[in-house]
């Protein structure tokens, strides 16, 4: 007992408690409890009790009803608790779900309730039938010797669960038999992956929860490096919120845990423990003393007549001020977000005609779609047994009938050689059904022959999450949470974070999506480990929290299959770029018809584009050159680069890139530019310690050219980028469109239920955050639908818009992490059908800074709400910097500083702290392009925009 109430949970609270000015809190020693009558226990006005081993739960009773005090958790109900029949039956009074079950009561005055029919793989309660596997519980819930039995085709036996014993919770036993004595619940078994999930709650309005292996997995305890049981916090889902209410108010526990299962798409309660509290989370400490305090409060303060009133924080109100610095409430956001900082992308294309790879086609349904993606380890294996086939034969027939080309073979079985196994390595192959065979330039003989199928077999290697990735989406998730209510102050600390009060009060509905692509995942991952302030590993955050979005194409596309119009686009693009010559009036017209200051500015940089692609081609031998000689240098021979990669694997794809830029007829595969700037920026970012020299030049040159390249690709004029665009991103438009209309419809699932709403400000709203993670071409895309979709009315010559066009023509890059944001804000004191009820805001930010300064990068205050602007554009003005936007009046949080904490004007008292990663600089702000007030209008308050 002394043992509960001096833990180090107990102490955190009530240390917090005493804080409050009229609570003195007493700890009754163990000896008072155990040897005293309750008459000498000492009074008090408010009682925390509950009952654990050696308890003597009746004195506590007695005491309650001599001294009346205000119980926190009802003493009666105890009782209840303590018995798994009257949990259940509880539980089941109050419609909530539970696995199905049986009691088994070996009692002799009711013996219809012990028929018990024992069979090899089931048995029979009752005549309730459980197959095995089941679970048996003891009746008592301070019994925690519950078993589960295994079938026969599973090896038969049985899981024997226990109270923790050091690092141990359970034991597998080869016993198959129920057992005799006593008196069982037996339920179904509920399969939930291994993960269970803890319940905690503080009163009917607050529940924390945290996932942890399930002790039937294998029994042993996963701690950390300080010997705690490792858990992970997780989301409620609205139905999981309601069950957490209704255990905590059936069982009249303020404080109160319960076990979760999540098991076929539903959640079931399968244990109710009473009191008990998190371990070791500060911000849990802090949200359950508060809520205490004020709940003791609230009930005494009228009877001593002390003016009470429970303080209403401004981070308990959605309630903000928006960039034009009117007051309205947050009712939607929605960003859209590239994933993180990766290795560099490979591919390698090559037509197949040899049966074994039709074969392998066929086993795995290719036929049906015509296409096939092969990831799982065991695929990849058969791609690689085949290729090892046909290299051997290729090597001992010379003039056997294999069609493939030895060098294209050799270069596929060397990739998935690569690190000696599969396992979290992004490989994989995609085949593609050619019915007439891959089109080529036949000559005469050729062209009389039918041309046979054959399958295009694409491999990609590479572009995995790195460390300064992994940085980079949990810092801006962190620097996220100032876009809510209550932000203000230190983007990463949890004071005023109004966003995590806002996730643990139910107000909060978050869903997060990502593409299938691993690295988008594990940034979505990332993300929300920061925005939530989760902790732990983040493949657990991704199973719980990141849902998968590949679904008629959300956030995926197939890049390998081009539409007509990229086709051309590209064809243009590989036309103009061949030009030996310097660019012309005609080639600024055919290549920027849209006038981007940023490709100008690149095009003026390249003036002959032939000559630029042999300078880079002249560096790519130079580095090639000087890999190779560092690889014969023997104290290179163990050199280990950054995320693990060789010099071995540096040099191949750089020799890669070497052989596929320049092509056998002297001219240059444009298409391979973006690849040679990936590899040079990742080296440049990452691999700087190697010195190798001309990699500046390479990058400047290669940065150059990508600038042209790679947002053209998206289409040349803006009816052709609003045409590939639509063929990217129609289906996310559409859900976007979606989250924006159903916030006003259909909400009783994600609000407050109006009979629980007591004491809670605008019970019936909450914050609907939406967050979409994705690659390139999806970003790319939504900005030009966004620019060129005829959102405004250009005629109108609004300022506010053209600030933001100038500014999107002067970014050059959509780096990682770049993230374009809506925010949608409602204000209830206007007429719903009049234009000012609703405000919309656009903001855009460009990603992440890398570690070359560029001078054509443009400047600006990035998230910032009215007032802050006041500040920013007299430290500009003091500075002699060009300002942008106007200033206006209202107290505002402020997302805009870089996250390196270099000297960016100041936006709030505390700039936020150091993110350098190497010589990475993670951008934190959503920046504005463009706001609407009301359906259907121009954009009036536009956001002022600029990379920070």
């Amino acid at each position: 007992m002394t043992k509960k109430s001096k833990s180090k949970p107990m102490t955190q609270i009530l240390e917090r408690l005493c804080k409050f000015e009229y609570i003195t809190v007493v700890i009754m020693g163990e000896d008072i409890i155990l040897n005293e009558p309750v008459e000498n226990w000492p009074p008090c006005d408010c009682l925390i009790s509950f009952h654990s081993k050696g308890f003597p739960l009746d004195k506590a009773v007695a005491y309650a009803k001599l001294c009346k005090p205000f119980l926190i958790n009802d003493l009666d109900m105890q009782y209840y608790i303590q018995d798994r029949r009257e949990v259940y039956r509880i539980l089941q009074e109050e419609g909530i779900d539970l696995p199905r079950y049986a009691v088994l009561n070996r009692d002799p005055d009711r013996p219809e309730e012990c028929n018990l029919v024992e069979g090899e793989d089931h048995v029979e309660v009752n005549g309730a039938v459980f197959p095995k596997p089941f679970v048996e519980k003891p009746v008592s819930a301070e019994d925690h010797n519950v078993y589960i039995y295994y079938p026969t085709s599973a090896g038969g036996g049985s899981q024997r669960l226990f109270r923790k014993i050091g690092s141990r919770s359970s034991v597998y036993s080869p016993e198959s038999s129920v057992r005799k004595t006593g008196s069982y619940i037996y339920e179904e078994f509920m399969p939930t992956d291994g993960t269970d999930v803890k319940v905690y709650t503080v009163g009917p309005d607050y529940a924390h929860a945290e996932a942890r292996k399930s002790p039937a997995l294998d029994g042993k305890v996963e701690r950390d490096s300080e010997g705690k049981e490792i858990r992970y916090p997780v989301m409620l889902t609205a139905m999981e919120k309601l069950v957490a209410r209704k255990v905590c108010v059936a069982f009249k526990q303020t404080v109160c845990g319960f076990d979760l299962l999540r098991a076929n798409g539903h959640s079931f309660v399968c244990d109710v423990n009473g009191f008990s509290f998190v371990k070791n989370s500060m911000k849990y400490y802090d949200d359950c003393a508060k809520i205490l305090g004020n709940i003791i409060m609230r009930e005494l303060a009228p009877q001593f007549h002390i003016p009470w009133s429970i303080p209403t924080e401004a981070e308990d109100i959605p309630i903000v001020p928006t960039t034009s610095g009117t007051m309205m409430e947050l009712r939607c956001v929605i960003a859209v977000i590239r994933h993180g900082d990766r290795t560099p992308k490979q591919k390698m294309k090559m037509e197949v005609k040899h049966p074994r790879f039709f074969e392998l086609f066929e086993k795995y349904d290719g036929y049906k779609t015509g296409k096939l993606k092969l990831k799982k380890p065991e695929q990849l294996q058969e791609v690689l047994d085949i290729a090892r086939q046909l290299v051997v034969e290729l090597g001992t027939h010379s003039d056997c009938e294999i069609e493939e080309r030895k060098s294209k073979l050799e270069q596929l079985k060397s990739v998935l050689e690569m690190y000696g196994h599969f396992s979290g390595i992004n490989r994989k192959v995609q085949l593609t059904y050619l019915p007439h065979g891959h089109p080529k330039a036949a000559s005469e003989d050729e062209a009389r022959r039918e041309p046979s199928p054959s399958l295009l077999l694409v491999l990609k290697w590479g572009g995995e999450l790195t460390p300064a990735g992994r940085v980079q989406a949990e810092e801006l998730g962190r620097a996220f949470r100032c876009m809510y209510p209550g932000g203000q102050g230190d983007y990463a600390g949890f004071p005023g974070c109004g966003l995590l009060r806002l996730h643990s009060t139910y107000r909060h509905d978050l869903k997060i999506y990502a593409s299938d692509e691993g690295r988008v995942q594990m940034t979505a991952a990332a993300f929300a480990k920061g925005l939530l302030a989760l902790e732990g590993e983040l493949t657990p955050i991704l199973v719980q929290m990141v849902k998968s979005a590949n679904m008629n194409g959300l956030l995926d596309s197939d890049s390998d299959s081009l539409s007509s119009c990229q086709h051309r686009v590209k064809a243009r693009l590989h036309e103009i770029m061949q030009k030996d010559a310097e660019f012309c009036e005609e080639d600024y017209e055919k290549l920027a018809p849209t006038g981007s200051a940023s490709l100008l500015n690149s095009m003026t940089f390249i003036q002959n584009p032939v000559e630029i692609c042999n300078q880079v081609f002249t560096l790519i031998e130079n580095l090639t050159s000087q890999i190779r000689k560092r690889l014969e240098d023997p104290k290179s021979a163990d050199l280990q680069l950054y995320h693990s990669e060789t010099l071995e694997l540096m040099l191949q794809r750089w020799s890669k890139l070497e052989r596929d830029f320049r092509m056998k007829n002297g001219r240059y595969d444009i298409s391979k530019i973006p690849d040679i700037y990936d590899c040079i920026k990742y080296d440049v970012q990452h691999n700087c310690a190697l010195k190798l020299e001309g990699t500046a030049e390479l990058f400047r040159l290669s940065k150059a050219l990508a600038d042209v390249i790679i947002p053209q690709e998206y289409g040349i004029n803006k009816e052709e980028k609003l045409e590939i665009a639509i063929g990217f991103c129609l289906p996310l438009i559409k859900k976007i469109q979606l989250d924006l209309q159903r916030t006003h419809e259909d909400e009783s699932v994600n609000k407050l239920h109006p009979l629980y709403s007591r004491g809670v400000l605008s019970p019936g709203r909450h914050v609907r955050t939406r967050l979409y993670f994705t690659s390139e071409s999806h970003v790319h895309s939504l900005l030009s639908i966004f620019r060129y979709g005829g959102l405004l009315d250009v005629s109108n010559k609004d300022q506010q818009w053209k600030r933001a066009m100038d500014y999107l023509s002067a970014i050059s890059e959509l780096n990682y992490m770049t993230q374009i944001v809506i925010m949608l804000y409602e204000d209830n004191n206007k007429d719903p059908s009049s234009e000012e009820r609703f405000h919309v805001e656009l903001h855009f930010s460009p990603g992440v800074k890398g570690c070359e300064e560029d001078r054509n990068v443009p400047t600006g205050f990035g998230f910032r709400p009215a007032s802050a602007e006041v500040r920013a554009l007299r430290w500009a003005r003091g500075r002699g910097l060009p300002c942008m936007g106007r200033a206006a009046s209202a107290a505002a949080p402020s997302l805009s500083s870089r996250l390196d904490g270099s000297s960016e004007p100041p936006p709030s008292p505390s700039p936020p702290p150091s993110a350098r990663r190497g010589c990475r600089r993670v951008e934190g702000s959503a920046h504005g392009c463009c706001a609407r007030s009301g359906p259907g209008t121009r954009a009036r308050s536009a956001h002022r925009s600029g990379q920070t």
